[in-house]
């Protein structure tokens, strides 16, 4: 659990540091993007790491500590947030018509992942980890708004875009769902 948190802080930390102490990060000019890029991938290996565990590291997961037990039809529900997850990250970097309605597709996409797994997992681990970047996803966008004001909506994007969005979502769908098999994650319930 302990290396959940140190990851979220890392995630959390990296991220917030442009918003909470902008002329800090301004002083280290392009090196600290790279310093940003190290310290999220050291956040996402310690939450993958201290979540499922690293046999090669000989670490254990996290502890399963069950707080409740999802319903088994919350796996279509699950999936059904994913397919808009996924879709609403293509979406945002494709400037499909959803971006014009919605301002920030890419944490909205990071909200809808999460909430779908806390959905389905029932665990203290999977509520700390989805639930951190949940409340990480909820406080970008306050922070964003509240320092930029709302921009101009992009145009309509083409339809080919729109079906590129749609299609690109389900192909990394389908490819997310055969990762968590191959993981012992079955995706379908």
């Amino acid at each position: 659990m302990t290396l959940i948190v140190l990851g979220l802080l890392l995630w959390w930390g990296a991220h917030l540091w442009k918003r909470m102490a902008p002329a800090s990060r301004a002083r280290w000019g392009e090196p600290g993007k790279g310093l940003v890029t190290v310290l999220l991938l050291a956040g996402v290996v310690l939450m993958v790491i201290g979540f499922r565990g690293s046999e090669w590291l000989g670490i254990d997961g996290a502890e399963f500590v069950e707080l409740w037990y999802p319903p088994r039809f919350l796996v279509h529900v699950n999936n059904l947030l994913m397919a808009f997850a996924v879709y609403l990250f293509a979406a945002s970097g494709m400037k499909t018509r959803i971006t014009r309605v919605i301002r920030h597709p890419q944490l909205t996409a990071v909200k809808t992942w999460a909430v779908a797994h806390l959905l389905v997992n029932g665990d203290l681990a999977s509520v700390v980890l989805f639930g951190g970047m949940l409340a990480w996803a909820v406080v970008e966008v306050i922070l964003i708004n509240r320092a930029e004001p709302r921009p101009v909506p992009p145009a309509p994007a083409p339809l080919g875009r729109e079906i590129g969005a749609a299609v690109g979502a389900v192909v990394v769908l389908v490819a997310i769902m055969l990762v968590h098999n191959w993981l012992g994650v079955p995706p379908w319930g």
